[in-house]
């Protein structure tokens, strides 16, 4: 650090850091990059150290606003504060991580979701994304700027989480861990905030509307002195609205304004503000001279029906959210605790205290406050704000119950499971809040062409104004003003991201999780469905119906020992079944030479043993008893050939043949790709009546068979199970993951149904091309208005207060046709 005793004139007096004033003889500067920079406090001056030497500095050219003052040293020092170490603590990491699986890191990786403060702009998150990916053991970063959370991947034998929380407060933010429950106060804090600006407004039009009739009237008995009396009190009730109601539209245009250069676009509050700033300063002129009305009376009103649409579209994206943070809401506070399990003595605990294996009574009536296993009786639960499924669901000893879900019939005990992050509450909202990340093509485009528009706009209004200067030049400042606010393209800005989030939250309360922002565009175009079996089109609970065709010498408690043995710690539907059996048949598993290993959607190997598909086992193909023709095969060999071959039956998933009938109804081609033989599939395939049909697929069968109709030209949408699907699923041009779990979140789907039925799926084509329709209306209309509106504007045909009326009409309009989407079902 040098010191400075006096500041060269030449230097601007801003600190380089967070633009804030610089004191007359600040002794903070240093030199970076070879240039001296000065620094108000010793907080900035190590913050922009801490971020020159990590080769950060471009963070400084990227930014639209000034960056923020540390509030004290805490984060600046290489020591980790005592606070920050607590998230270290077992309980704690339980609470706010939850395991992933990583590709390309084969560590066991935990996954977070932190709330960061003091993000002001897109650099903001360039900054703390490229830092903390440079932080060893950290291995993926995503940061959604709308909502200011970040998603971190790591691996905790190399990284702690204070050490992460830590790295972000080092250059100058905060972190801490993210809980969903926070998401609702969020979401009322930011509703409460608008609807008090809305307020405000609505209250000064109403009042400047009583003061302003007299004038509109023409009241002869009106004295001057009223008359001046009346106009003052009318610019006192404005400045509120303005400064109060309107501030964050002036915040945001100056923003756009400032990054005008970088981005060649203006943002719609820059016509706004402008057309608000013009009007007031004009009828403040007009107010002091007397030369001329001041239209105080069209400001609050145009102030007011601009915020009273965007209160509506604010509800609107947030009801696409509504699901999760609906759930979260309902948690409650506190739960009864057993002190002495298998006793009964309970305590009343705070939920926040609950600590995996513990044991909780939940009585009737009750909502259940974190993932856990039944440990006693049987128990009915209403998950439907969870999976969008209206009816009970019943549950047996060891089932596992999820946070959120509505204990009904009888009391119950659980053993907490996940808390935190690591429940599937918290694991949904994760999944809606990366649907922000992406915009849909349409949507994206729509605000591009709105951005452009803008700057076509402000060039109309100033010639406008120019043209009615030298015709009428009493009347010029009003007309560009009716320009400014009658065309101002907020309708067309609304048009696709209102109708979007209608469709997203719709389908959220189905059950259907969008989680990239382009699947309901890409599924109301789609022409081909390609469709899993086992998991998707069945409910992927098979049990073993019987073994068949075991070698001579060995029992049938012989091959499955040896299957169980292989199948030990995996999760594929079937592979569960097969354990079932032998643990209720009591089967001891087989001593394998070799640990097995698995090949994704083929099978398993250990040494000689092969467990999979005929065509993995190195056999041929062998004919089954009718009774198991649906079955499905799964054979076991070794180097002498087949030993055995077990038959799984499995149950048709509710739905599923109403869902394949709407797809066809719609004119979508129906494929069925299965890793199972060619007789099973077929089998089903006729059941469901789908005449495209593939057995035997192996992963990248499927993912080639998907590859071929999209050089084919054809837009696919792929629904899978999620388990070992990812390839294809990750190929198709919209995918769905079928079923619950941490599979989901691996699998990369676009979206994800975590309810039990397929009918979901039904009603999300419904609505996606409902969407699409409405979509279409609102931009219709947008042009139509705009095209009709800017010429009359132009002409001096409508004042401002008219104007603003049409333009906040036209958002409303946009907006209301949007929320039909909410009533489909």
């Amino acid at each position: 650090m040098n010191v400075s005793p006096e500041i060269s004139p030449a230097i601007k007096d801003n600190c380089y850091h967070c633009g804030g004033e610089l004191p007359i003889h600040t002794p903070y500067s240093a030199d970076l990059k070879g240039q001296l920079r000065y620094f108000c406090c010793a907080g900035c001056l190590a913050i922009a150290q801490t971020i020159h030497g990590q080769g950060l500095d471009a963070f400084y050219a990227r930014r639209v606003p000034l960056g923020g003052k540390p509030d004290n040293l805490k984060g600046l020092s290489s020591e980790i504060p005592d606070q920050l170490l607590a998230y270290d603590d077992p309980l704690l990491l339980d609470r706010f991580t939850r395991p992933v699986a990583n590709r390309d890191h084969q560590a066991r990786c935990l996954e977070t979701t932190l709330r960061l403060e003091k993000i002001r702009c897109a650099a903001c998150v360039w900054l703390n994304e490229q830092h903390l990916k440079r932080i060893p053991g950290v291995t993926d970063v995503q940061i959604n700027y709308v909502t200011q959370r970040a998603t971190v991947q790591f691996d905790p034998e190399v990284v702690t989480l204070s050490k992460i929380l830590h790295a972000v407060e080092q250059i100058g933010y905060e972190a801490w861990p993210f809980e969903p429950s926070m998401a609702a106060d969020i979401a009322k804090k930011e509703r409460h905030q608008l609807l008090m600006r809305l307020g405000v407004a609505m209250l000064g039009m109403m009042q400047v509307m009583m003061y302003a009739w007299p004038t509109y009237t023409g009241a002869e008995d009106l004295l001057v002195e009223h008359s001046l009396l009346l106009g003052w009190t009318s610019w006192a009730l404005t400045v509120p609205v303005v400064v109060y109601s309107a501030g964050p539209m002036f915040v945001a245009a100056w923003h756009s304004i400032r990054s005008f250069r970088q981005t060649g676009m203006l943002g719609m509050d820059v016509p706004v503000t402008l057309a608000v700033a013009l009007a007031f300063l004009a009828g403040t002129i007009s107010l002091v001279t007397g030369l001329s009305q001041s239209y105080f009376d069209s400001i609050t009103m145009f102030v007011a029906f601009l915020l009273g649409a965007r209160y509506l579209e604010l509800l609107a994206r947030q009801d696409a959210q509504g699901g999760a943070e609906a759930l979260a809401k309902q948690l409650p506070a506190t739960c009864e605790r057993i002190e002495d399990y298998p006793g009964s003595l309970s305590k009343s605990i705070p939920v926040i205290r609950c600590a995996v294996g513990d044991v909780l009574r939940i009585s009737p009536g009750e909502i259940i406050p974190v993932d856990g296993e039944l440990l006693s009786g049987q128990a009915s639960l209403d998950e439907s704000l969870l999976t969008g499924e209206s009816r009970p669901v019943a549950k047996k000893v060891s089932d596992v119950l999820y946070a959120g879900s509505h204990n009904i019939v009888s009391p119950i005990l659980m053993r907490v499971t996940a808390i935190g992050q690591a429940t599937r509450i918290a694991g949904i909202a994760a999944l809606l809040d990366k649907a922000l990340h992406a915009k849909p093509q349409l949507v994206g485009l729509a605000e591009k062409w709105a951005g452009y528009f803008v700057v076509f706009l402000m060039s109309a209004a100033l010639l406008t104004g120019i043209a009615w200067f030298f015709l009428d030049a009493s009347r010029a400042w009003e007309v560009a003003v009716a320009v400014l606010v009658a065309s101002c393209p907020c309708a067309l800005s609304l048009a696709t991201p209102a109708a979007m989030a209608a469709a997203q939250g719709a389908v959220t309360r189905l059950g259907l999780l969008v989680v990239r922002g382009h699947a309901m565009e890409v599924l109301a175009q789609s022409t081909d469905l390609v469709l899993d079996k086992t998991g998707t089109l069945t409910i992927g609970r098979p049990e073993l119906k019987e073994v068949l065709h075991i070698r001579d010498g060995f029992t049938k408690e012989d091959v499955l020992g040896i299957a169980s043995a292989m199948e030990v710690g995996q999760k594929h539907p079937l592979a569960l079944a097969i354990l079932d059996a032998t643990e209720r048949l009591s089967i001891k598993p087989f001593n394998l030479p070799q640990a097995p290993i698995s090949e994704l959607g083929k099978g398993l190997e250990s040494g000689e043993y092969r467990l999979g598909s005929y065509r993995w086992a190195g056999v041929s193909d062998v004919a089954v008893p009718k009774t198991y023709e649906q079955a499905s095969l799964v054979y076991l060999s070794d180097a002498n050939g087949l030993l055995a071959v077990f038959a799984l039956s499995d149950q048709p998933r509710d739905g599923a043949k109403e869902f394949i009938s709407a797809a066809k109804k719609k004119g979508i081609r129906v494929h069925l790709l299965s890793g199972d033989d060619e007789a099973t599939v077929a089998w089903w395939a006729h059941y469901f009546g789908i005449k495209d049909f593939v057995g035997g697929a192996l992963p990248e069968d499927k993912y080639a068979f998907i590859q071929k109709l999209q050089v084919a030209g054809k837009t696919v949408w792929a629904v899978g199970d999620g388990v070992n699907d990812a390839p294809f699923l990750a190929k198709a041009d919209i995918s769905i993951a079928v079923g619950g779990g941490a599979p989901l979140a691996q699998a990369g789907a676009d979206a994800v149904l975590t309810s039990e039925s397929l009918k979901t799926l039904s009603q999300a084509l419904v609505i996606s091309t409902k969407a699409q329709v409405i979509m279409r209306q609102n931009l219709i209309w947008a042009f139509i208005y705009n095209v009709v509106a800017i010429p009359v504007a132009m002409m001096g045909l409508v004042n401002p207060w008219i104007a603003g009326i049409g333009m906040s009409l036209s958002s409303l309009a946009v907006t209301l046709n949007a929320w039909r989407l909410r009533k489909v079902s």
